[in-house]
């Protein structure tokens, strides 16, 4: 990553990681190409920022006249409280394990492939989702050419192994190698876990390629039945160097998948923000979600973008706040809490 970039570059860039529809992605890599300093040391950067910019131009340009689509469109757009990527290899039970989470249709069949689209499917945590998108199996044979694309809205990922499986271990470091191919990196790091001190890929921004993709990643050891060894986790992260925060779930024997939801919840720092109109109870059935650290403002935005403009304060209630409190737009908000929005 070239040293010396502009405030303005580096809001950009953060922007760009940040976007989660292709059009807003377009314009922030329009605004990097504006903001970047224009030297020898950003050429390479500068010719990779084009590239992107001419294909996101066409991709959202439909095909050109006479030309047909060739296949579906490969990326789920985000619903609920964050996007989950299921990666993992073929026969690992990472179908069986979407639909015992989410209760959707996928095909389940003892032999590989069964899984050729992504499928966005629902997982219920307390009064919100979490979407997890079932994606194809990575081999060192074959990853579909599609599967990047796949993952660049996703928040996060699941990788889901067969634990009892002889070339698990194999299995493992051919996905991470064919994904650090690609410039997609799973990550130990959880923004919500505050007993993880290794450093957030954030912490070393100057140093990153802003195109590469960062992923917390849960390591999801199914068909542990089938092996009841307790160390057999513990070699598969020895002999793979992975120290992914890790799970041992059965699906056939719905052992384990309870705490999913709450790792989701936890790992990635959402919390719940309740909304009220003056003089009329909380609107407690949907909550807005946003990420730790969130201030009023944030949800604002979300509530519609004519509000955040002319939003001149709100009044809390929470854990941080006497029941009324008013607060600025930049006052950091707690799971739970309940805002009201006053406009000027």
């Amino acid at each position: 990553m070239p040293a010396n970039l502009s405030p303005d570059y580096k809001k950009a860039e953060q922007a760009f990681r940040a976007a989660r529809d292709d059009r807003d992605r377009l314009a922030c890599l329009k605004d990097m190409l504006r903001t970047i300093p224009k030297h020898k040391g950003t050429e390479h950067l500068q010719a990779d920022i084009k590239s992107r910019i001419k294909q996101l131009t066409e991709e959202l340009a439909g095909p050109k006249k006479g030309a047909s689509r060739t296949g579906p469109v490969h990326s789920v757009r985000p619903e609920g409280a964050a996007q989950i990527a299921l990666i993992g290899p073929a026969n690992s039970g990472k179908s069986s394990l979407h639909a015992a989470l989410t209760g959707s249709k996928a095909d389940v069949g003892p032999y590989p492939h069964t899984t050729h689209e992504p499928l966005p499917g629902m997982l219920a945590y307390e009064d919100i989702h979490f979407q997890l998108v079932d994606l194809p199996p990575v081999s060192s044979d074959y990853m579909e050419s599609w599967y990047i694309n796949a993952l660049q809205p996703a928040d996060a990922a699941m990788l889901v192994v067969d634990i009892a499986d002889p070339a698990c271990t194999e299995h493992v470091l051919t996905i991470l190698s064919r994904l650090d191919e690609k410039k997609v990196t799973l990550s130990s790091h959880w923004p919500g876990r505050h007993d993880d001190e290794t450093n957030s890929p954030a912490d070393a921004a100057d140093e990153l390629d802003p195109f590469r993709i960062y992923l917390p990643t849960l390591l999801v050891a199914n068909k542990s039945d089938l092996d009841p060894d307790p160390e057999a986790l513990a070699v598969l992260e020895e002999l793979t160097g992975v120290t992914f925060p890790a799970m041992a779930v059965s699906v056939t024997m719905r052992q384990g998948l309870e705490g999913i939801g709450r790792f989701l919840f936890e790992g990635l720092g959402i919390v719940r923000v309740y909304t009220k109109t003056p003089g009329k109870p909380p609107e407690m059935e949907k909550p807005f979600t946003v990420r730790q650290g969130a201030m009023v403002l944030d949800v604002a935005r979300l509530v519609h973008k004519d509000i955040a403009g002319s939003l001149r304060y709100a009044r809390a209630w929470g854990r941080e706040v006497f029941d009324g409190q008013q607060v600025g737009p930049e006052h950091a908000l707690c799971d739970g809490d309940v805002i009201e929005m006053h406009m000027r």
